[in-house]
């Protein structure tokens, strides 16, 4: 058994903690904020999804975040103001891109998601966690025949990895989310592609939820409200210095797992490390769902709707709608031509669903150039990395976790 800290309370850090504490290592667990999961892992789209799993790095993006980029509610936006850390994140995208491991890391990418689904399940079996889970797979729909078409072909490598790529005419769309009948755009969409295992979950509720079991039932400490402002490597012990509010933390561990989300960067830089994560923004809003009507006409299917990259998850009596990317460095201020096409969306598809009462929400999530998340030493022997997702933090961390786990263990 070890003494292990995990930097970050957000789904990487929570998942890795109960990995951690399954395999009877003593945990505790660090995070600036005072709550677990404040950050990335507060507001997002809410799916569990294998079939979103795609990476980006084909040329059709490139050549779409060019078109997109004075375009203020556009998919994906960026901000051309001069930063180091983006143009070097951007060239790596592209060199990944060139390298046409698209499909490779897809791949890859699918068979982690699904095994974080199954845990994700059992988690919630065996610890009794309540998050809104729903087991009614994922749809995907289109108001484009050229989008539908591209997507259609991709069934033919796609369930060669094991999953479902059932392809839906526009009645059978109607059948299977009825939600979408009482509007006039309906008529519009030529289709859709259901991935009947995927789910969709609060990921907030989840860590919340899940802290407790860790502290009740497993005995993790939680050092939350705490800054770390250094961290050296003293013989065989990791010493972490920084803040808890006033007062000056020190403590002492034989492993640290750095799962800070964007901040791993800066901490990777401080060891010495090499890291080119960088913080690639998202949007959401919450709808209440707070009268009849709205209960009854919102979606209970989760969505993704293809051509606008727009994501949406019925969490209970709430509805959770988000999209775009922006890369525009470490920044959450809410832009309202951001939320803006998030409410229109609702209103175009869902009529019926008041969006009068919402909570709109900015998050950054840390993604690596290629799409594929770190589970890393660094070159201080006893520290990981566990960092890097991007927009598939709650649909990835639990296999992840699970990695990263592994190589500390193999390294006893």
């Amino acid at each position: 058994m070890k003494k292990v800290a995990v930097i970050g309370a957000g789904i990487a850090g929570i998942t890795t903690a109960y990995t951690l504490l399954k395999r009877g290592h003593e945990v505790t667990v660090i995070d600036s904020r005072r709550y677990p999961a404040m950050a990335t892992s507060y507001a997002n789209g809410g799916q569990l999804s294998a079939s979103n799993a795609e990476t980006w790095n084909t040329p059709k993006n490139i050549l779409n975040g060019i078109r997109w980029m004075f375009k203020p509610d556009a998919p994906l936006l960026f901000n051309p103001y001069p930063e180091v850390q983006k143009y070097k994140w951007m060239m790596g995208f592209l060199l990944a891109t060139l390298k046409n491991e698209h499909k490779k890391n897809t791949l890859e990418t699918i068979d982690l998601a699904k095994e974080a689904r199954d845990i994700y399940f059992k988690i919630a079996d065996e610890e009794g966690i309540e998050f809104e889970l729903l087991k009614k797979g994922i749809l995907r729909f289109y108001d484009s025949n050229k989008e539908f078409k591209e997507d259609i072909n991709k069934k033919s490598w796609l369930e060669q990895d094991g999953m479902e790529w059932d392809v839906l005419s526009t009645d059978e769309v109607r059948q299977l989310e009825p939600a979408f009948e009482n509007n006039a755009n309906y008529e519009k969409i030529v289709g859709g592609i259901y991935t009947k295992s995927d789910a969709s979950g609060d990921i907030h509720k989840f860590c919340t939820n899940l802290e407790k079991v860790l502290t009740e039932k497993y005995s993790a400490k939680f050092q939350l409200g705490t800054s770390i402002e250094s961290i050296n490597k003293e013989k065989d012990q990791i010493v972490l210095s920084g803040r808890d509010g006033d007062e000056i933390y020190i403590a002492n561990f034989d492993r640290v797992i750095v799962c800070a989300g964007v901040g791993t960067q800066e901490i990777a830089k401080s060891l010495g490390d090499s890291m080119n994560v960088y913080p690639v923004k998202g949007y959401s809003i919450t709808i209440d769902l707070k009268d009849e009507m709205s209960r009854k006409c919102a979606p209970t299917v989760s969505l993704i709707d293809q051509p606008v990259k727009i994501v949406a998850s019925r969490l209970g009596d709430r509805f959770r709608v988000a999209g775009t990317a922006e890369l525009a460095g470490i920044n959450t201020d809410i832009r309202q031509n951001r939320i803006r096409p998030l409410l229109q969306w609702v209103e175009r598809y869902f009529p019926n669903v008041s969006t009068e009462t919402y909570t709109p929400w900015a998050g950054l999530r840390p993604m690596t150039p290629n799409m594929m998340p770190l589970t890393h030493q660094s070159k201080v022997k006893g520290i990981y990395y566990h960092t890097g997702h991007g927009h598939l933090g709650w649909t990835l961390s639990a296999a992840t976790a699970k990695l990263v786990v592994d190589k500390l263990e193999s390294d006893l």
